[in-house]
């Protein structure tokens, strides 16, 4: 290869450090029941889409790819703002004019669950679609630079509907809490996807510009690991095996931002998650996230979150 990239996957433990820090933030969540010679188009939204296959028989078709054939338990991931049609084929043959139901001009409130339904009777095609950001900050998600649609067949036995199904039952319920529920349900989802990929022929798992590359996303899961650590470019570029010129061209190539640019950004996560989780005091909360100086932590922090620490922490809800 011209870029002299190891034909190596990424290696186990940094795979599982970079599954075990990804934040997985929820959407949407949909019903969807299609019946036989019915069409339903959904998609456009500006989220990646998870699109399980419950019961029945149908195909899915994502704007002018081939069809992708639905059995139970096909799961389907597509690239946010994906145009697409759910349908089922009429047994009476082609010329059967269809009846198309568009669920793109339905209403739906943020974080509800919406339940389209296309169909005259018994639905044959049962799925759940979810939305959702997969993502270590605002600058870095996993799922932001997929091209096309993931396909992967699973059983009965792996029991990812059982974890889609819990997750709408927590949206229907709407007890506290629910939110950060479903989004633990759905990282579920996720992550036995990514496994999944490591055992499958197609290593799509690949296909994600982070995992593209192992040795920038060696270092980048060093620094996911450790955000307030004494990281520069150059130490960043030795985890890497790399020069540093030639880590700073495939970083920004792989991640879309410069080393330093995604560090500040995961250290602002991280003192986001602690000041609204821990008692920490603000210095603390500084000395972890690798400032020396308080005053210019807080001015990083304003320029990430729009508020200085105490108001987020305030907003947040938590008191001292």
């Amino acid at each position: 290869m011209s870029d002299n990239r190891p034909l190596v996957p990424v290696a186990a433990a940094e795979l599982d450090r970079l599954l075990d820090t990804l934040m997985v933030e929820f959407v949407r969540l949909s019903e969807c029941l299609v019946g036989e010679g019915y069409r339903l188009e959904l998609g456009g939204i500006d989220a990646a889409g998870l699109h399980y296959n419950l019961s029945g028989t149908g195909r899915l078709i994502a704007e002018h790819r081939e069809p992708i054939e639905l059995q139970p338990h096909t799961l389907v991931v597509l690239p946010a703002n994906t145009l697409f049609r759910i349908e089922v084929p009429s047994r009476r043959g082609s010329r059967v004019t269809w009846k198309t139901v568009n669920g793109r001009a339905m209403p739906s409130a943020p974080g509800a669950v919406r339940r389209y339904a296309a169909n005259d009777g018994e639905p044959v095609v049962m799925l759940i679609c979810g939305y959702f950001h997969a993502s270590y900050g605002s600058s870095t998600d996993l799922f932001g630079a997929l091209k096309g649609p993931i396909i992967e067949q699973f059983s009965e036995g792996d029991q990812v509907d059982e974890s889609l199904k819990s997750a709408l039952m927590e949206l229907v319920a709407q007890e506290v809490g629910f939110g950060a529920m479903s989004a633990a349900l759905l990282k579920q989802v996720v992550v036995a996807l990514l496994r999944r990929s490591l055992r499958s022929m197609d290593l799509w798992v690949e296909r994600f510009s982070l995992l593209s590359d192992p040795q920038i996303a060696r270092a980048f899961a060093q620094m996911v690991a450790h955000p307030g650590a004494r990281h520069s470019v150059s130490s960043l570029a030795r985890t890497a095996c790399l020069s540093r010129s030639a880590f700073e061209a495939r970083f920004n190539r792989v991640v879309g931002r410069s080393p330093m640019t995604v560090l500040r950004d995961l250290r602002m996560r991280q003192a986001g998650d602690q000041l609204t989780s821990t008692t920490m005091t603000i210095d603390e909360v500084a000395h972890q996230a690798g400032y020396a100086s308080p005053s210019s932590f807080v001015r990083a922090f304003r320029k990430a979150h729009g508020c200085d620490p105490t108001s987020y922490r305030r907003s947040h809800g938590v008191k001292l």
